[in-house]
């Protein structure tokens, strides 16, 4: 039976494929709504959407086009016709294109009742959802994504541990959030250059960093990177086309859409993938990004993990539209909806946006709808905010990692023994790096002040110089291990 739905989620596959007839903007639609085939047979498809939240155009929802502005010389008053009702359909050619006149007043509704669905594959049971469509993955892509999943969450488990015994002096996990990470990741190129938020170990996870370099990081060693200047989880590596996390929100958006409009410029097939969180979409950066990039056609692929959460803050008091994906029709950006903890739906909805985005060169918005089961941070106590029982359910009933497993078990691609040894040998390699990066030596004193310029100005060299002085008069003061 699993052989046959994964053979009827071929249906995807050739629908992306098919752009002779079809354009990937419909295709795109048709992986959200399910209805492919009823909307491109009805004649009325158009008038089905009038009125409704994905726009008051008429269009269909997520159709793109550019809009011609008034050439010199030409008449700026357009043709007249009428509405079915009667209303006057003389317009003008405004900067940008013809805009048409109406004697009614109607102000376009701050948002409707109805909200925009959330696209999804798996059930709460791991079963899939019958006459869904999703890109078909194998077993050995299933399974390595389900192994992925897992590793995130032990090293997550231990590495929070580790902070709260003092050993490192922040961390940030992803609980709750790994179909995001895996489901993303398994679904780009290694090509695709990831702008990250800072829950996006998992992308490096999928893409090769080992254990060992994620503890160095964490623990600061003289073989991080950074050299130990950055905060933990702070990760970063050209080999895996991951630019480094920064701690201010949403900066890596407006980045981004540069990255992508460079990877355009030189014909390059692949496309910057952006992250952020629901919070971070109050942020201007996030706007302007949007903007840049629906004018530019960089692209970009903005990925939003919609947690529920602002830190403390909730949606109902983050948000008064439907979340964040209707933002994107705002700036003229296909968007779609997606379940979260569905690793599957994920990955199918992550696949189809980046084929449209490398080939039609424009960028593409997805809201991923999940939940953070973790504090935001080693610094939060989300208990304060919201209720255990709350966090509870979700941690359990409603886990991407638990649905995931159901999913592959059923398949025959895995099995109870095979779990047993993963999380064993998953926590015993997490330990033994976190044991190795303890003891290993921290990076020189002189590494705080290179690597910004060429050579070191003067007013470097003598901060460092007092450093050196105050280390000699105070060494109790100073840790052991960091070399002078």
């Amino acid at each position: 039976m699993a052989a046959a739905l994964l053979r009827r989620s071929r249906a995807i596959t050739n629908l992306v494929r098919t752009t002779a007839t079809v354009s990937l903007s419909d295709q795109f639609t048709a992986l959200q709504f399910h209805r492919y085939r009823r909307y491109r047979r009805s004649p009325a498809a158009t008038g089905d959407f009038a009125g409704k939240p994905y726009g008051l155009c008429n269009e269909p929802p997520f159709a793109s086009r550019r809009f011609e502005s008034a050439a010199a010389g030409q008449p700026i008053v357009a043709e007249t016709d009428e509405d079915d009702d009667g209303s006057d359909r003389q317009g003008v050619e405004f900067p940008g294109g013809r805009v048409p006149f109406t004697p009614q007043m109607r102000f376009i509704p701050e948002s409707s009742n109805d909200r925009v669905p959330c696209y999804r594959v798996l059930d709460d049971d791991g079963y899939p959802i019958e006459g869904g469509l999703y890109e078909e993955v194998d077993k050995e892509i299933a399974v390595r994504m389900y192994r992925s999943m897992v590793t995130l969450q032990t090293m997550d488990t231990i590495l929070y541990e580790a902070q709260r015994q003092g050993r490192i002096s922040f961390y940030m996990t992803a609980g709750g959030e790994e179909a995001v990470n895996i489901g993303t990741a398994a679904a780009l190129s290694s090509d695709d250059i990831v702008l990250p938020q800072y829950r996006e170990a998992g992308i490096l996870l999928w893409r090769g960093y080992t254990l060992q370099e994620f503890a160095n990081q964490c623990f600061g060693t003289k073989n991080d990177p950074g050299k130990g200047r950055q905060m933990p989880i702070h990760y970063g590596s050209k080999d895996h086309n991951y630019i480094t996390v920064s701690s201010p929100l949403t900066t890596q958006l407006p980045q981004a859409v540069g990255v992508a409009y460079s990877l355009k410029m030189d014909g390059k097939n692949a496309c910057a993938v952006a992250f952020v969180g629901d919070g971070a979409t109050s942020e201007g950066d996030f706007h302007a990004a949007l903007n840049f990039a629906a004018v530019m056609d960089a692209p970009v692929l903005f990925v939003c993990r919609n947690n529920g959460w602002a830190i403390s803050t909730p949606l109902s008091e983050q948000f008064r539209s439907d979340g964040v994906v209707v933002k994107g029709q705002a700036y003229g950006i296909p968007s779609i909806r997606v379940d979260g903890n569905d690793a599957l739906a994920v990955h199918a909805t992550v696949h189809a946006a980046r084929e449209m985005v490398v080939r039609e060169q424009k960028p593409i918005l997805i809201e991923a709808m999940t939940y953070r089961v973790g504090h935001h941070s080693t610094s939060d106590d989300s208990t304060k905010y919201r209720s255990p029982d709350e966090i509870e359910q979700w941690r359990t009933s409603r886990s991407p990692v638990t649905r995931f497993r159901k999913f592959v078990e059923r398949n025959g691609w895995w099995s109870h023994d095979e779990e047993t040894e993963l999380r064993a040998s998953t926590r015993k390699q997490v330990l033994k790096a976190i044991q190795t990066a303890d003891k290993m030596e921290k990076p020189s004193l002189e590494d705080l002040f290179t690597d910004v310029y060429d050579q070191v100005p003067e007013n470097l060299q003598e901060q460092e110089k007092a450093v050196r002085d105050a280390v000699r008069r105070h060494p109790q003061e100073f840790p052991t291990d960091v070399p002078l």
